[in-house]
């Protein structure tokens, strides 16, 4: 089981705003496995020691290096908080305060020395966090499981879903033959099933109303096109989980799942080149890191995807203008980071990627709102 504690967007932006002589960022590969975890804890303290000597080398205060390192080593003697983790750990350090996230995602092991926190690769964790409601429906059952990173699927329970399609029309069984009115046949079968995923749909109404989670339908083929006719959950995903076995575990459910939210994923960074290299053509976008520099700083960037991965050490003045520097220390930041801070701060759509995702092999794509 994965152990995962996701920022909200309000914990984010503080975490964007954030300023101070020193912030250290560490990513941290980790494992859910307890045996293998201590590998973690070391390369936790390897890569403090570097942020050590970048502050060192800066002259920074020695008692607030000591109460950042205070609190490193008091993380790393922490069983309890080391036997339970995902697939990566980030930890965020002032000489005030440490912040940890666990992550499903698999980041690579880095640490940034700044005034500010570096957050591209946490956007990774936030743009795929592989959370989704299942439905599983047919004419005998009806269950809605939750799919999360963080733990074990499983069902919610509603008390006003139907047992099944025969309870929810007032029937004993949707297979008798004899006519009633006009309802008989495979026809009168079709009218009670729209009947019953109404139904379902009026169930579900009040647990989604203003969720953005994804909703997966399981079903055979006929059920799924049958509620889809009904359904008023705006994030029902068209792509079902094909099965007309009322039994399949959650387990089975949640696996199937992830498959479709990994399509999904793909398709919609996909979908976003596409836009990027149509609005490139009417000058709307650009993958340069100086122009979109300047393009967040004047909140001109509506959709960023951003390489987690890369480094680009540079200051930025107050007008976007930038300045690259020769390398990583604790007086330089990240540009990457600092264009998806500015756009996150403007309301822009932030999605972390694997470059191998980007166009004209940059580090960026920037879609903008105008021209810049």
């Amino acid at each position: 089981m994965l152990h995962v504690d996701l920022p909200t967007r309000n914990e984010l932006t503080t975490l964007n705003t954030a300023r101070g002589e020193a912030c250290v960022s560490i990513y941290v590969p980790t494992t859910p496995l307890t045996q293998d975890v201590k590998a973690s804890a070391t390369e936790l303290a390897n890569l403090y020691k570097d942020a050590v000597a970048q502050l060192e080398a800066a002259d920074f205060d020695k008692r607030a290096l000591a109460q950042m390192t205070e609190f490193v080593d008091d993380l790393r003697e922490d069983e309890d908080f080391w036997r339970l983790q995902a697939n990566s750990l980030a930890v965020f350090l002032t000489p005030d305060r440490i912040r940890t996230y666990r992550l499903a995602n698999n980041l690579s092991a880095m640490v940034r020395v700044s005034d500010r926190f570096h957050l591209t690769p946490l956007m990774r964790a936030l743009t795929f966090d592989h959370s989704a409601f299942v439905l599983s429906l047919s004419e005998n059952s009806v269950r809605l499981v939750e799919v999360s990173p963080d733990v074990a699927p499983a069902e919610i329970r509603i008390s006003s879903l139907p047992a099944n399609a025969a309870s929810a029309v007032g029937k004993s069984t949707l297979n008798d033959r004899a006519p009633v009115g006009r309802i008989q046949g495979s026809e009168g079968q079709n009218v009670r099933l729209r009947q019953y995923a109404r139904s379902v749909n009026a169930a579900l109404r009040p647990g989604l109303a203003g969720r953005d989670t994804p909703l997966i339908l399981a079903a055979a083929d006929r059920m799924a096109s049958i509620y889809h006719s009904v359904n008023t959950y705006p994030n029902l995903l068209d792509n079902h989980i094909a099965t007309s076995n009322d039994h399949t575990g959650d387990d089975e459910l949640a696996a199937k799942a992830r498959e479709i939210l990994d399509r999904r994923y793909r398709n919609e960074v996909a979908a976003l080149r596409e836009t990027f290299a149509e609005r490139a053509a009417r000058g709307l976008a650009t993958s340069d890191p100086s122009d979109a520099a300047r393009a967040a700083t004047a909140g001109g960037i509506d959709t960023l995807l951003v390489d987690i991965d890369a480094d680009l050490p540079v200051l930025i003045d107050d007008a976007g203008g930038v300045t690259f520097a020769k390398g990583p220390s604790a007086g330089s930041y990240d540009v990457i980071d600092e264009i998806a801070g500015r756009a996150l701060a403007t309301g822009a759509r932030i999605l972390g990627v694997r470059k191998a995702d980007l166009p004209d092999d940059a580090p960026l794509a920037a879609i903008l709102r105008f021209a810049v």
